[in-house]
């Protein structure tokens, strides 16, 4: 692979053309040990105003500079801090390996990062290219990176939005959507569940999530009761009709009201009682791990990985779309495949479900509603034709 140095030099190799850039690329000449500083997350610096650091050294000001890079780490996800940290390290070695600076003047260079999207739609090591909503996110986690280090990113920048605009008309594709799991599959798939702790918990987990439309990431959250835990996502409340369910999600707080089911076999809160019962659970996390024979409950919170695990395994026993071979059965389902069962299943109005999923717009709703009559409302016939 070529190099890029100073003086009005070349990146060679971006799929067979020279990609100019003006000399006042950055030159790199940090020690590896820079290296590593400039890779790493750079949590020190998150998100705080310049006059802070001249408040060190004066007690109570330390304890809120401290508290206050707390709250500006959890002003994004969890999920999202790593990934954006993943993309600037991913930015930090392509530079390096063309003998750039990501942080040198100019900073941001929207030349440099013109190149390095053009590189990853392209790639010059016969390496798969990543999907173009990746490369959008890259972008994304370099934006965010920047900003918290009091610098701007200008997407709308000529060198960095036309070369986007260029790899999304290129390379764009359709998003692919996880299957549904629909109402007769959940039912398959915790008969397939044993009837010790842990099958009570993973039966709780899959009809709750359903039931509740949740993400993975909402169900492992939930605590017994409110301020239970410090890193909890909000709390259960058991009632006559059902469970109410308030929780910190991607959009705010909100509420889920999940109502009883027909049956006890099939009723999410009935599953949900019976865990919480019999897994001695008044306090911290609702879904915690069990030991290997199922019969202990332990108290640390289950990870968001064990939905998304739980939900491919139990797809396998079941049975479901077993017309398919197994490795893309296992690709067609994932955690949101609970919430895009849910909406495509109730057959309520649109309005409703919107609601119940925390959507701020029912295009967003229609996304996840896989069965949805499309022909409706016929404007071809209202128009009288």
């Amino acid at each position: 692979m070529g190099s890029l140095t100073n003086k009005g030099t070349k990146i060679e190799g971006t799929g067979g053309r020279e990609a100019e850039i003006s000399s006042s690329a950055p030159q790199n000449t940090s020690t590896g040990k820079e290296h590593d500083e400039i890779d790493a997350p750079d949590h020190a610096s998150i998100a705080l105003p310049a006059h802070a650091g001249g408040l060190a050294g004066s007690g109570t000001l330390d304890r809120l500079v401290d508290t206050a890079r707390d709250y500006a780490k959890a002003s994004t996800a969890e999920n999202t801090n790593k990934a954006y940290a993943a993309d600037w390290k991913h930015f930090a070695r392509w530079c390096r390996r063309h003998g750039a600076d990501p942080l040198s003047a100019p900073c941001p260079n929207p030349e440099l990062i013109g190149l390095y999207l053009t590189e990853l739609a392209a790639p010059t090591n016969g390496a798969p290219a990543p999907s173009v909503s990746t490369i959008d996110r890259r972008l994304s986690g370099l934006a965010w990176n920047y900003a918290q280090r009091g610098l701007a990113l200008d997407r709308k920048d000529r060198h960095i939005a036309t070369v986007l605009a260029g790899i999304k008309r290129q390379h764009g594709r359709p998003p692919v959507q996880k299957e549904a799991i629909l109402p007769e599959d959940i039912l398959a798939m915790v008969a397939t569940l044993p009837h010790d702790l842990r099958g009570l918990r993973d039966r709780a987990i899959l009809l709750l999530g359903f039931a509740g439309g949740l993400r993975r990431s909402e169900i492992v959250s939930l605590d017994r009761g409110k301020d239970d835990t410090p890193d909890s996502g909000g709390w259960v409340e058991i009632i006559e009709k059902g469970a109410l369910l308030t929780l910190n999600a991607m959009t705010g707080w909100r509420e889920v009201e999940v109502g009883r089911g027909s049956s006890e076999q099939t009723c999410p809160v009935h599953a949900l009682e019976q865990w919480l019962h019999f897994a001695k659970i008044d306090f911290g996390p609702v879904f915690v791990g069990t030991s290997r024979d199922g019969k202990r409950a332990y108290e640390t919170r289950l990870n968001d990985k064990h939905v998304a695990r739980l939900i491919k395994r139990t797809v396998l026993d079941a049975g479901v779309r077993s017309e398919l071979p197994e490795k893309e059965r296992l690709a067609l389902f994932s955690g949101h495949s609970l919430r895009a069962g849910l909406s495509s299943s109730a057959d309520v109005d649109e309005r409703y479900v919107q609601k119940h999923l925390g959507h701020a717009s029912a295009e967003m709703t229609r996304r996840y509603q896989r069965r949805r009559d499309r022909f409706r409302v016929n404007l071809t016939k209202a128009a009288g034709l």
